[in-house]
């Protein structure tokens, strides 16, 4: 049994191992194709955005070169404008001037407006040719710009191309094989994917052929990595199978599962992995990783050559979180012994103290008895010696009240007894 702690309620519940591997089977799924589309998701936004700017940039350096071409053009435009108006003014001054000297002769009026024409007509050629270079460099701009244009989306168009090509590897899950695995088999793939992407990573795992066949079969490579105290945290069998590796007969995937099963088992491996090119139109297998049931084989799994890889990843992050949930369990369950013990030992003092208390309270309670008893008796003794007092009052009272007349009031015989003793005791 397997116990889950609820990340909101924070309850804890048990599952049994076969609803605990399915949950796991599911997280991992979910896990696997939600990071396929989150990063297909972000190449394309990338590659996108890249495009964008790039085009945005391009089309701004182009229009700031046209802007400053058309900025020169109008200074230009403006200057030549200016000569003009300076050369009409001079002609203007020059008539004004020949008309002064039109009496010193026709022939020296012509040759001073010749002269003055001519420094025109030179000066307009030379801003014309100032203006025509002008435009001339700005076409050559315009040209450069729309070519620097046309390279940076031949540019991005080619790295646009590359990325939806990788879009496509991701997606495209179908395809038996990669162009670079042709003349391999598909056991030397797998093998030269591991030693070429994870071992430079994983220099202390261990990933190598089965090659013990004492128990009358064997897997084709078993995978185990170990932590930083040097214990095993998770391993793999792993099983391929490919078309070639075939009889002619057509062979499924499930026909391996039970030998899958019983090498994992007899070479003490955690998960069976089936890396199969069987079955090449068979939608569930071209899908992704899946997971074949736990009621028929527990942690297995069936993947094309491309999932390799990202499986091996995957399960090594999922038995690593294993590891920290199984030190926190145990933390958990020495916690929990802690405070069953606390626990147990509070009950005790409470059961000790109750006893105690039971006791001291029906001790307490005669005593209480006895002293209102005694309280009871002293107030009869009060009460008794109160009575006393006043009897002994009253008495002495009428003592003090009796006198010698009193005494003889009615008896005539002491009367004459005191006055004999009185009239002796006066002789």
């Amino acid at each position: 049994m397997k116990e889950l702690k609820c990340p909101k309620c924070g309850s804890v519940f048990t599952v049994d191992e076969a609803d605990y591997a399915l949950i796991l089977s599911q997280v991992k799924n979910a896990e696997f194709n939600a990071e396929v589309n989150r990063r297909i998701g972000e190449l394309y936004v990338q590659h996108q955005a890249e495009q964008a700017a790039a085009e945005a940039k391009a089309a701004s350096t182009y229009q700031m070169e046209i802007s400053k071409r058309e900025q020169a053009m109008v200074r230009k435009d403006a200057e030549m404008q200016t000569m003009k108006n300076q050369l009409s003014s001079e002609i203007s001054r020059l008539k004004g001037e020949l008309s002064a000297i039109r009496q010193q002769g026709e022939d020296a009026r012509k040759i001073a407006v010749m002269e003055a024409m001519q420094s025109s007509q030179e000066e307009i050629q030379r801003k014309n040719n100032e203006i025509a270079e002008l435009k001339a460099n700005i076409k050559v701009a315009e040209s450069k710009a729309v070519n620097d244009l046309s390279i940076q989306k031949e540019q991005y168009e080619t790295k646009l191309k590359v990325a939806q090509d990788q879009v496509a590897y991701y997606k495209d899950l179908k395809t038996r094989m990669s162009t670079k695995m042709v003349g391999e088999t598909l056991e030397q793939h797998c093998s030269i994917q591991y030693n070429q992407m994870l071992r430079p990573v994983m220099p202390q795992a261990y990933f190598e052929k089965d090659n013990d066949a004492s128990g009358g079969s064997k897997g084709d490579f078993i995978f185990r990595d170990f932590d930083d105290d040097g214990q095993e945290y998770v391993s793999i069998m792993f099983e391929m199978k490919n078309e070639v590796d075939t009889t002619l007969s057509r062979h499924k995937n499930e026909d391996f599962f039970a030998k899958l099963d019983i090498d994992r088992k007899s070479k003490g491996c955690e998960y069976a992995v089936l890396v199969s090119l069987l079955e090449p139109d068979n939608d569930l297998y071209n899908g992704g990783i899946v997971s074949v049931p736990s009621n028929q084989y527990e942690k297995m799994y069936v993947i094309r050559p491309q999932s390799f890889l990202p499986l091996i990843s995957l399960l090594i992050q999922t038995s690593k979180k294993n590891i920290e949930l199984k030190k926190e369990l145990a933390i958990a369950r020495s916690q929990s012994l802690d405070v069953t013990n606390f626990e147990e030992q509070l009950n005790d003092f409470k059961l000790k103290f109750g006893n105690n208390y039971r006791l001291a309270c029906e001790k307490f309670t005669k005593a209480i008895e006895e002293i209102d008893k005694s309280i009871e008796h002293l107030q009869k003794i009060k009460e008794a010696l109160l009575g006393s007092d006043r009897n002994l009052r009253l008495a002495n009272d009428k003592a003090e009240a009796l006198t010698i007349k009193k005494l003889t009031r009615n008896n005539p015989t002491m009367k004459a007894k005191f006055e004999e003793a009185r009239l002796l005791n006066s002789n």
